[in-house]
């Protein structure tokens, strides 16, 4: 009977590393804009995404963004969308996604989007206290406590 192989490294050894960095938007400049048309969060956590996500952003896993990310560059061009912010825990997926969003805008030559990532990530937003957490879909206070 063959073995099955034990796979080694991470989920992003699949895919090209960014060639793009993004810049960063600050939480306060997102929290003001949540409203805005204009802008879009896209939460990236997969297994993680307990305790809350940010009110109106989408959930769209690190793990599958790469394959994905034309389909959210024709929807944010349909809508009107120009800032688009990603954004996992703290900062490693958020960047990532970005700095890939990034890239593919930068393919199609289109100076109208922009790609971003949000500061801090999520444990940030939190961090920043009831401004921000006011702002969350099923925001879970116990489950942040780990945090601290």
């Amino acid at each position: 009977m063959a073995e099955s192989a034990n796979p080694t490294g991470t989920w992003t050894d699949a895919f090209p590393a960014p060639r793009a960095t993004a810049p960063t938007i600050s939480r306060e400049e997102a929290l003001s804009d949540l409203s805005s048309p204009d802008l879009l969060l896209v939460d990236v956590r997969r297994t993680d995404y307990e305790g809350g996500t940010i009110k109106g952003s989408i959930n769209l896993p690190a793990q599958s963004f790469f394959m994905n990310r034309g389909v959210l560059y024709d929807l944010c061009k349909r809508a009107g969308v120009k800032r688009i912010a990603f954004y996992c825990a703290s900062n490693g997926r958020g960047p990532r996604c970005s700095g890939w969003f990034a890239d593919y805008i930068i393919e199609k030559g289109d100076e109208q989007m922009t790609s971003l990532t949000l500061g801090g990530g999520i444990k940030g937003w939190v961090k920043d206290g009831e401004p921000y957490t006011q702002q969350m879909d099923r925001f879970e206070p116990e489950y942040w406590k780990q945090f601290d």
